[in-house]
């Protein structure tokens, strides 16, 4: 059933949502590669940090997923996986902010995700705005 000219510019892949999706799957890329060498290299140093780390490479990979298929149980893990990538980025955040100490590395989203030119804090905001705005109506 071919898609109406509306129903295209609802997608979450559609225009933007492209390059969204594109920097997502290159932040999931990137944080699975730094947290799978995190925790083979020295896990037994800070695991909660290093396994958080590879938390937020999941929740990159399920939010390009998420963003990039158009059936609605995706744009529901899309919805998920970003509003989990927001607390997580806020709480891990604040806590490594607070507590330096906790990590002894940077992790993705350490210090609101600094390392990564805090493109991890910002990231979840675009997310969810384009989330709004392809809703239907």
């Amino acid at each position: 059933m071919p898609e109406t000219a509306g129903a295209a510019s609802r997608r979450t892949s559609g225009g933007w949502g492209r390059v969204l999706v594109a920097v997502y799957a290159v932040l999931a890329l990137a944080a699975t590669g730094r947290s799978s060498v995190q925790l083979f290299t020295h896990a037994a140093d800070a695991p909660v940090p290093y396994g958080l780390s590879a938390l937020a490479a999941l929740v990159y990979v399920a939010a390009t997923l998420g963003l990039a298929r158009p059936a609605p149980v995706w744009r529901r893990v899309a919805w998920v996986a970003v509003l989990v990538e927001l607390v997580g980025v806020l709480a891990v955040g604040t806590v490594s902010v607070v507590h330096g100490d906790w990590f002894p590395d940077d992790t993705v989203w350490s210090r609101f995700g600094s390392g990564y030119g805090y493109l991890p804090l910002v990231l979840p905001f675009l997310g969810l705005a384009w989330l709004l705005r392809t809703r239907r109506p």
